[in-house]
């Protein structure tokens, strides 16, 4: 079973009895001002609107969405396995398998595309798709609303609603007859659960009614003594889920009604633990696990025995030492006085240059805080709307696109320095294999593993029939590059050998066995290939090209270190000898999407499919051939597009050490594509646009993809002095950095593994410097 535990152990517990003493941490809340308000998201009204304006708190598989309403607080919440298809599901499900027999169908489409070169997207789903059944959708776990009689309706001068990255804490605070009231709202990892408190400062002024609402008819909600239980079976599929909430106060009294709710009156302060939990489990073919019940169960009352002040500590610790090993000055400052909404819609209007290099910092860091809120080992990896959904109905089913998205959820996570993160990640494509060896097997009659162009919970990982986006085979391949990224940043060949090269090498037989001799020219190529969500069916398409060799690069290169078979190196060799790389250039000087020069250059779509190579791979070095030609493709593109589109750019630009052009599409990305509350909108709302854009930040600051520790490779003029402390680089070092008038003057890199090292700048004698590291220990280079 997965419950919303974290997959942490669990952290002894003390105190936190009914009406007992109030913990030091308690009584100093007010206080606790040890986190920059260069961290801070704040505003001076309630949130109206879930996408636009709440925000989000979360320990991976809990998310809860704060409102700030004063006569009633509203915290949307979500367990990330609480979805709706798969096994059980009233329209039946086949993990996207075909339904009956096919034989002869790839082969006839590859067989017409020899013909006729080019196949309309209709044309190939009607021979390899079919219509989706069972895939189900990620649900809202409904709201906890908080009543709150007696509070003011509209909120005066003195309200403000904030969320602070640094310590991942919700807060709203207000004047009211006198007292000054403060809610305070936490995602715990180590214990399990939301958190919440409302106090004043003033005694017996917290009155409140806690109670459940869901969109959905299949839950009921009981209260006992302090405590709430909501439980229910999804109508769709029976899958059990439960939630609990239990509240405390001090002072005052307290009465479960008859409605499921709780009510307290004239308390000093309420303070309440909620825990979720499904009977959802990771395994194939049944994704069943045991009832949820015991373990939510157990899950709140150890938070409970805790109390809040222990709690709130160890949340407090485990959040920063995640989150405070990066720290960015690019030069901002935060004009006094001035909501984040309001910094939003004044940047890039020449109000000030401080405050918009507030912004994006604010931004790179509000990226590194929802990853550590939505991807925490114990559960499912971000979706793509991280872990927070307030539909029944989500865009895109708040699934798990694997054509980009959920790659790009986990860009910034090993450069960001949180690689502890990527669990989940890990665990889900583990999840994928057994599904995907049966689609492999079924659908193309080869071994290894595949998955196409997105997925749930359950392992769909074959196909539908909307034709611009039902075939991708190669997401399996590039789903494994976040494996070997891995690797490549820490160095472990334990992690090596147990968990990313069975998928590495498993992906690359597939490949293996589905290659196919081009008759234009006898190079292995991928048949039929399709452009992500752009053009026709091709034969050899540049992206799949680009990610066959990336995988098959990266699986040699393992085999190599992990010293596997030699026929199985020998294969890789040979099929990376013939492999067309897909990289070729076009008439206008462009590198060419698909095999046949078939690119518009007035084409502006928001997929930029064929530059794989530059980005997140690493075929194209800066200055070759390569990197002219994806220049010109970028450039013909242009700098609209997506959220998402534009946060790819920001990398493209900086991976072509073109500093100002990346800084652009953060400036394009920050005015037209985000949201008041700083989530990156498509639209609607998708959160892979804040990952990426934080990736494309630290791409500006430092690069590592081809072996050597470039600093400040794509510094824009816009940051001309500034710093940066803990990113992560290829190789097992960490780098911090200060420089001057555009120019690195100081770096000092810490080892993690013993090795030689290659850094480059304008700092090092010849522009390059080779460090014989060990690890543990620390090389300064520059002033001290």
């Amino acid at each position: 079973m997965r419950t919303a535990l974290g997959g942490a152990a669990a952290i002894a517990a003390n105190g936190g009895t009914l009406g007992g003493p109030r913990t030091a941490s308690a009584a100093s809340e007010d206080a606790d001002r040890d986190t920059s308000d260069d961290l801070l998201l704040w505003y001076d009204a309630p949130a109206a609107d879930w996408e636009r304006e709440a925000l989000p708190v979360g320990n991976g598989a809990l998310g809860a969405m704060v409102f700030g309403t004063l006569t009633s607080e509203r915290l949307q919440f979500n367990e990330k396995t609480l979805w709706t298809g798969g096994p059980g599901s009233r329209e039946g499900y086949d993990s996207g398998n075909w339904r009956e027999p096919r034989p002869g169908a790839l082969d006839a489409v590859r067989d017409e595309l020899d013909e006729k070169g080019r196949l309309a997207p209709d044309a190939v789903a009607a021979g390899l798709g079919q219509a989706r059944r069972g895939y189900g959708a990620h649900q809202t776990f409904g709201d906890l609303h908080i009543d709150v009689p007696g509070a003011p309706a509209v909120p005066d001068a003195t309200y403000r609603r904030a969320l602070d990255l640094g310590r991942g804490l919700a807060t709203v605070t207000y004047l009211h007859e006198q007292a000054r009231h403060r809610r305070e709202f936490f995602a715990s990892y180590p214990h399990g659960v939301i958190v919440g408190r409302l106090s004043a400062d003033r005694p017996a002024q917290v009155t409140c009614t806690f109670r459940h609402t869901s969109p959905r008819a299949d839950r009921t909600a009981k209260a006992s003594g302090d405590r709430i239980t909501v439980r229910g079976e999804l109508a769709d599929n029976g899958l059990k889920f439960e939630a609990q909430l239990r509240v405390r106060h001090r002072g005052g009294t307290s009465v479960a009604n008859d409605d499921g709710s709780v009510t307290v009156t004239g308390a000093d302060h309420v303070w309440f633990v909620l825990a979720a939990g499904t009977d959802y489990a990771d395994t194939y073919p049944g994704y069943r696990g045991e009832d949820p019940h015991a373990a939510v169960s157990r899950t709140v009352d150890k938070a409970v025995a805790a109390g809040h002040g222990t709690l709130r500590a160890h949340h407090l610790r485990d959040h920063r030492a995640l989150f405070d090993r990066v720290t960015l000055d690019i030069g901002q400052a935060l004009p006094a006085g001035v909501p984040t909404d309001r910094l939003l819609e004044q940047y890039g209007t020449g109000a000030g240059d401080t405050a918009d290099r507030a912004l994006e910092a604010l931004f790179f860091q509000y990226g590194r805080y929802l990853l550590i809120a939505s991807s925490r080992a114990g559960s499912l990896p971000a979706n793509l709307q991280g872990v927070w959904n307030n539909s029944t109905t989500p865009p895109w089913a708040a699934d798990y696109h694997t054509n980009i998205n959920l790659q790009m959820n986990y860009w910034l996570a090993e450069a960001a320095n949180l690689a502890e993160t990527t669990a989940p990640y890990d665990r889900f494509v583990e999840a994928l294999r057994a599904p995907g060896r049966r689609t492999a097997q079924e659908m193309f009659g080869s071994r290894g593993w595949v998955v196409h162009n997105e997925t749930n919970p359950y392992g769909f990982t074959g196909v539908h029939d909307w034709s611009t986006a039902f075939w991708f085979p190669e997401a399996a391949a590039w789903l494994t590059a976040q494996l070997y990224e891995h690797y490549r940043f820490g160095g472990s060949t334990d992690y090596l050998r147990t968990t990313a090269y069975p998928a590495m090498k498993e992906a690359a037989e597939f490949w293996l066995d589905n290659l196919r001799t081009d008759p234009r020219d006898g190079t292995l190529i991928v048949t039929p290939s399709y452009s992500p969500e752009h053009g026709d069916f091709t034969a050899g398409g540049a992206m799949a090209q680009q990610i066959v060799h990336d995988l098959l690069t990266n699986t040699l290169e393992a085999a190599r270190v992990l010293g596997d078979s030699p026929s199985f190196r020998a294969d890789l060799e040979k099929t990376l000898d013939a492999l067309d790389p897909g990289l070729r250039i076009g008439s206008w000087g462009q590198l060419q999407e698909w095999k046949a020069d078939l690119d518009d250059r007035t084409d502006d779509h928001r997929h930029v499919s064929h530059l794989y190579a530059l980005h997140p791979g690493r075929q194209i070095e800066p200055g070759s051939t390569w990197a002219e030609a994806a220049k010109v493709s970028l450039t013909a593109r242009g700098d609209g597009g997506t959220g998402w589109s534009k946060a790819w750019k920001i990398n493209f630009w900086a991976r072509l050490r073109d500093g100002d052009h990346a800084h652009k599409m953060l400036g394009e990305q920050l005015k037209s594509s985000t949201l008041p509350n700083l989530w990156d909108t498509h639209p609607p709302f998708q959160i892979d646009g804040n990952f990426g854009a934080t990736s494309g930040i630290v791409e500006m600051l430092l690069q590592s993809q081809h072996d050597a520790i470039e600093i400040l490779p794509a510094l824009p003029a816009t940051w001309p002095e500034g710093s940066v402390r803990g990113l992560r680089a290829r190789g097992g070092a960490t780098v911090d950095i200060d420089w001057a008038a555009g120019r690195a003057t100081r770096v000092v890199l810490k080892a993690s593994r013993t090795r030689e090292l290659t850094l480059r700048g304008h700092l090092f004698s010849g522009g390059t410097k080779k460090v014989r590291a060990r690890a543990g220990e620390r090389y300064v280079f520059g002033r001290s």
